[in-house]
């Protein structure tokens, strides 16, 4: 193995024959004074052979696939020859790893028209955060730039990358086979030493639970072990979250509080049955604000049923 190399920066070998055993490797970043965030999001299949390519960039001028500033999910590409740690997708992506689990290179160049290229270094300030099984989180900064429509700008922020390696099936009334319909993906690095990330699920209507992410406090990072995410009010015309609140706790015993206000939003599948509203957010907690996000995640008949009730102004599902 190369010294640049882990086995988690690397293709895992399929755990099953299954056909949805998938490989992701998600970057997301932001420029906060713009109200500008981005979002890379390939979708491995290697059961399959192929492969999914996402590229996003939103900000607060549109909010559906086809009026964000710029937006292409290439589906069912081939998986190049090539390992994790080095690859050029057909979409125009490469993703480089400069340093194991800590440095990645991301370039893109719009294979169509040109509209969008970038050029941008993720450093990592903490290690990968595990879910059970395959997944992580790692919150880290982004520099770099983006050029959109021949305007280039600077990028210098803190942001976030995932990695997931399991079977995940398209299918399902709920969200891989949690029995949740709904959940929240919430972050946000203040400084290299301050910051959290939490994942919630909805068990129980009405109750948006932590399941997993960390607090890091004065420098020092700890699991949590329990939390709850609350929608305080969503956007009339749309449904989007506008501003949410956030408890959670750590194995250190530590408490943070938070509430973020949602700066612009995205919504759009993920995969065809996990509808997100992706949205930048700024977040106070401990006497400060920074920004991250936040994610409102459904399954897709999860989605249709609240958010045509909620728009048509009937009593919605308890699902905060």
């Amino acid at each position: 193995m190369d010294t640049l190399t882990h086995p988690d920066d690397l293709f895992h070998p399929p755990a099953s024959d299954s056909p949805y055993w998938a490989e992701t490797c998600w970057f997301t970043f932001a420029v906060p004074e713009r109200r500008l965030s981005g979002q890379v999001y390939p979708f491995f299949q290697p059961n399959l052979g192929v492969c999914s390519a996402a590229v996003w960039l939103w900000d607060p001028s549109g909010h559906q696939p086809h009026t964000v500033l710029f937006g292409k999910n290439f589906w069912h590409l081939p998986i190049p020859p090539q390992n994790l740690d080095h690859i050029e997708l057909a979409n125009g992506l490469s993703i480089r790893c400069t340093e194991p689990l800590r440095r990645y290179e991301l370039r893109y160049r719009d294979p169509d028209a040109d509209e969008v290229e970038f050029a941008l270094d993720f450093a990592a300030i903490v290690p990968p955060n595990h879910l059970q099984g395959g997944h992580y989180e790692q919150a880290g900064r982004y520099r770099g730039w983006i050029r959109i429509d021949g305007e280039t700008i600077a990028v210098d922020a803190y942001g976030m990358r995932d990695r997931s390696w399991s079977a995940r099936s398209q299918f399902g009334a709920d969200i891989h086979g949690t029995g949740a319909v709904n959940g929240g993906y919430s972050y946000a690095t203040a400084d290299d030493g301050h910051g959290f990330h939490l994942i919630t699920m909805e068990f129980t209507p009405g109750e948006c639970i932590g399941i997993h992410g960390y607090l890091l406090r004065d420098g020092h990072c700890a699991r949590i072990t329990g939390g709850r995410r609350q929608v305080l009010e969503r956007d009339a015309a749309s449904g989007a979250p506008l501003r949410v609140a956030l408890e959670l706790r750590d194995e250190l015993g530590r408490e943070l509080r938070a509430e973020g206000e949602c700066l612009n939003r995205i919504g759009l599948h993920l995969n065809p049955n996990l509808f997100t509203w992706n949205c930048l957010t700024a977040w106070r907690f401990d006497e400060r604000t920074a920004y991250g996000e936040d994610h409102d995640n459904w399954t897709a008949c999860g989605a249709r049923r609240f958010f045509r009730q909620l728009l048509a102004g009937s009593a919605a599902p308890a699902a905060r």
